[in-house]
């Protein structure tokens, strides 16, 4: 039997009254593509725009997390509430994501100030879910303080999160042998803070120095932030004040030059282009055995005219 859905508006109402049903019922239109989503997302739009967006991401096994689990608990302890995204890989069997929130922070489950969720990427490169931005606006709308997303963790494919985040943790640790590596690749082009966890195993000065020396050869504009290099061990909460305490430092400096406003637009600007990319493919997917298509095939195989002058007659059809 189909599972009832709420109005909308009952729903949306509800989540801004820090009901967590109702939010983990939104974001759940928002991933199984409800016909209701335009809906949701009008809805949602004038409360939008408050929470601050945090992305985390590295390599798989630095701890992104227990990092995660950590920053929750800091946040906590100064009064704001706090939404996880956390995205995980798809099951190849059923797309559902193969971590559950459950497994990952326990501590929190009880908590009416933290909500935790996770997504599936189902194959969505870039280490992030297709849905993100949605969710994202679900929970922005929805009161929460801060907001984090951890990434899937697939190293080099990361980049996407820094489109998506107003501050980009990038997480690296002594002892992983690639951990450099996978940072000068393309990590090192989109973190705002570096954090060096596990800082309690051997070789975090040499982790530390080669990410401070590549971080000196980066290009930056007279007055751009210039990201910090922290050290915790996130499983001992040590260092995380101090985490917290960049991420904030990174909050103003945004907010008094400009940096954080131009960054939403910017989102805004790709979630808009993301959305009538799809509405076109959905078109154009239908074109196959469109008569126009087979008229200007025919054109083209005959030598009558060009492939582009034909797809331009095409979309100027459509």
């Amino acid at each position: 039997m189909p599972r009832r859905t709420a109005p909308v508006g009952e729903l949306v109402e509800r989540a801004r009254e820090g009901d967590s049903r109702a939010v983990a019922r939104l974001i759940s239109l928002v991933e199984d593509e409800s016909p209701l989503l335009r809906e949701v997302m009008a809805a949602l739009s004038p409360y939008a725009g408050n929470a601050h967006i945090v992305g985390i991401t590295g390599s798989p096994g630095v701890g992104k997390s227990t990092s995660t689990s950590a920053l929750v608990s800091a946040y906590r302890e100064t009064g704001k509430r706090v939404g996880v995204l956390a995205v995980d890989p798809s099951s190849p069997f059923s797309g559902g994501a193969l971590l559950g929130d459950r497994v990952r922070m326990q501590d929190h489950a009880t908590d009416a100030g933290v909500f935790i969720r996770s997504m599936a990427s189902r194959g969505h490169l870039g280490g992030l879910a297709w849905s993100t931005p949605q969710a994202l606006r679900v929970l922005d709308a929805a009161g929460f303080d801060v907001v984090l997303v951890e990434t899937v963790g697939v190293g080099q494919s990361e980049v996407e999160i820094a489109g998506m985040a107003d501050t980009t943790l990038v997480l690296l640790a002594p002892g992983m042998g690639d951990g450099i590596q996978a940072a000068k690749a393309g990590i090192l082009e989109v973190g705002d803070i570096y954090v060096v966890n596990k800082a309690d195993r051997d070789g975090v000065q040499n982790v530390t120095r080669d990410l401070r020396a590549m971080l000196a050869l980066a290009e930056r504009a007279e007055g751009a932030w210039s990201p910090p290099i922290l050290k915790t061990v996130a499983s001992r909460n040590e260092g995380v004040a101090e985490v917290v305490s960049a991420i904030e430092d990174r909050l103003a400096w945004m907010e008094s030059n400009g940096v954080l406003a131009q960054r939403r637009r910017g989102r805004a600007r790709d979630e808009i282009e993301a959305i009538a990319m799809t509405a076109l493919r959905s078109r154009f997917a239908h074109l196959h055995g469109d008569a126009r298509l087979d008229v200007l095939a025919a054109k083209v195989a005959e030598g009558n005219t060009d492939p582009y002058t034909a797809a331009d007659e095409l979309i100027a059809a459509l």
